[in-house]
């Protein structure tokens, strides 16, 4: 099945792997570049999936994720945080704000779409 997956990313060499590693596992992909940007391509888009970054211009991850988690029409998205913000703390306010997975950059391709295969199993 086709799942449509938003990468919201503003490092463009990630965008690019990402990019190519969900088109490759058969996902139709979008790309939001900064977090007011993934905030509205969340509403219109309607991703099974977003993998969103922390660090990034306008809004941050973290607010992209709160500002999902409280519109009713939206809440339900999963949400995948893919930072480099890996301190401990860090990865517990991803999960406490409601991010259905947190992993780290960088990242074993292998794992992450796997990741992404079981959340997306879990979204069906």
């Amino acid at each position: 099945m086709t799942y449509k997956v938003l990468i919201a990313d503003d490092e463009p060499n990630i965008v690019i792997s990402l990019e190519f590693l969900m088109k490759r596992e058969g996902h139709q992909v979008s790309i939001a570049r900064d977090g007011q940007a993934a905030l509205e391509t969340i509403r219109d888009f309607r991703p099974d999936l977003v993998l969103l970054d922390v660090m990034m211009p306008f809004k941050t991850g973290f607010e992209v994720l709160q500002a999902v988690r409280a519109d009713e029409a939206i809440a339900g998205t999963k949400i995948l945080m893919l930072t480099a913000k890996g301190r401990e703390t860090d990865t517990a306010k991803g999960l406490a704000l409601g991010a259905d997975a947190y992993m780290t950059k960088p990242f074993s391709t292998k794992e992450l779409a796997e990741r992404v295969r079981q959340l997306l199993g879990a979204a069906t």
